[in-house]
């Protein structure tokens, strides 16, 4: 089998969506970067980090086979999508464990690298994405689906893509090749939510004591502060030592959260008094209830810890 090798190109993470019509803009889908190599008729599926994910999914490569296709590379996001449309890399974890068939697992491709012997990733964004059109077609059902985009207009899609609920958005230059690696002419962004958590914990910074490795947070469910996870970024040296003079001012040797978070929380884990409520952002919550990406904001010195349910904002 010829070796066809998958060098993606990568976005670059901004705060606010590209404007101009040059700009082409995705929703951005929440599951495995793959792509889809054939080389003389053979389907081999490979991770962005150049695993050989093929045995992991033999759906898709059956999904794939009806294509005909001899020779090609398409790029692409595999997702489990949940009833309510939207992807989740939580349910995408458990599928990758879970043996096969899985009806809702789904193969977005949104590029086209090589078609037949054609280098494609030379041509401009729109007509690669013209090409992929032709060859998968429009189906919003199967395995198999083009990735849909919308032209311009980058804020009004940012805001409904986050009203959907959905990580976010992918915008691109429609009028670029492919440029394997991260580049800015591919940019991401993210529709992150915010909440109110009291402190419960905190862990010392790998390798040194007295730093602050991350925040150990939680909410209340009527007298029981539930775990809700780990806060490690966020927060500026200044800050770090900041949160760290107030949290041992507070220690205690009882763990506060009811029940204990995982085992490797606890043995790594100095608790305080649950007296501190800061602000979090964070992309989604499990369905165990715990944050995805969170990211320190602040303290949050008029709120009283007891007033923080899960619905705190």
């Amino acid at each position: 089998m010829p070796s066809v090798e998958y060098l993606p190109q990568l976005a670059t993470l901004t705060k606010t969506p590209p404007s101009g019509d040059q700009w082409v803009h995705e929703i951005k889908l929440d599951g495995y970067r793959v792509g889809c190599i054939i080389a003389d008729g053979r389907i081999r599926l490979v991770s962005r980090r150049g695993l050989d994910w093929t045995p992991k999914f033999p759906e898709i490569v059956e999904a794939v086979r009806p294509l005909g296709l001899k020779d090609a590379l398409i790029d692409g996001e595999l997702v489990i999508m949940l009833p309510n449309g939207r992807s989740s890399f939580e349910a995408m974890q458990r599928a990758v464990a879970s043996r096969p068939p899985r009806k809702d697992l789904v193969y977005f491709a949104f590029d086209l690298i090589q078609l037949e012997g054609e280098r494609t990733d030379r041509l401009p964004l729109e007509a690669r994405k013209a090409r992929l059109q032709e060859l998968l077609g429009t189906t919003k059902t199967g395995r198999i689906r083009y990735t849909e985009h919308v032209e311009g207009r980058g804020s009004d899609v940012f805001e409904q893509a986050c009203r959907m609920g959905v990580e976010g958005i992918i915008s691109k230059r429609r009028d670029l090749p492919y440029h394997p690696g991260r580049h800015d002419s591919w940019r991401k962004i993210k529709c992150l939510q915010r909440g109110l958590f009291v402190i419960g914990g905190f862990t010392d910074q790998e390798g040194a004591q007295e730093g602050l490795g991350a925040l150990l947070v939680g909410h209340y469910e009527g007298k029981k502060l539930v775990y809700s996870g780990r806060v490690g970024t966020g927060f500026t040296q200044a800050v770090s030592r900041d949160l760290r003079n107030r949290l041992e001012a507070i220690e205690q040797r009882e763990c506060p959260f009811d029940p204990p978070p995982p085992g490797p929380v606890v043995r790594a884990a100095h608790w305080v008094k649950p007296a501190l409520v800061c602000e979090a952002t964070f992309i989604e919550k499990t369905a165990a209830g715990v944050l995805r990406a969170p990211s320190f904001q602040g303290l949050r010195s008029t709120i009283k810890a007891k007033d923080v349910a899960a619905t705190s904002i």
